[in-house]
């Protein structure tokens, strides 16, 4: 089976992630695994400051794109910001919790992609 490409929007989101330092970022394509969102980009942070400040870059990027953010949670706290677009959720993890939630793990059977980290 063949896997769609991914939207251009998705590919934003996780490229602002990455140029903003976020480590191990994520695209899985869940369109065949579930039926209520089609992508989940997952990121870590370094710091609840770092995880907080990628978000808002994410909300800044997608925003001068004309794409509508629905819903926001963990933001202020800055331990696990969840970033709701209806047809993706941008999840931004500090370093413990994302390894406590395991979301990866958690849709394994959905394709995954990596961007790759820039060095420096």
């Amino acid at each position: 089976m063949k896997t769609k490409a991914i939207p251009d929007v998705i590919r934003a989101a996780a490229r602002t992630l990455a140029d903003h330092k976020a480590r191990n970022v994520v695209i899985l394509d869940l369109r065949t695994v579930h039926d209520a969102v089609d992508f989940f980009i997952i990121a870590s942070g370094t710091s609840d400051t770092h995880v907080k400040s990628s978000a808002r870059r994410v909300v800044e990027a997608l925003a001068s794109n004309d794409v509508t953010l629905h819903h926001v949670e963990g933001l202020p706290q800055g331990r696990w910001v969840l970033l709701d677009y209806v047809d993706f959720v941008v999840h931004v993890f500090h370093p413990a919790l994302r390894e406590f939630y395991q979301l990866e793990r958690l849709w394994a059977d959905a394709p995954s992609q990596t961007l790759a980290e820039e060095a420096g």
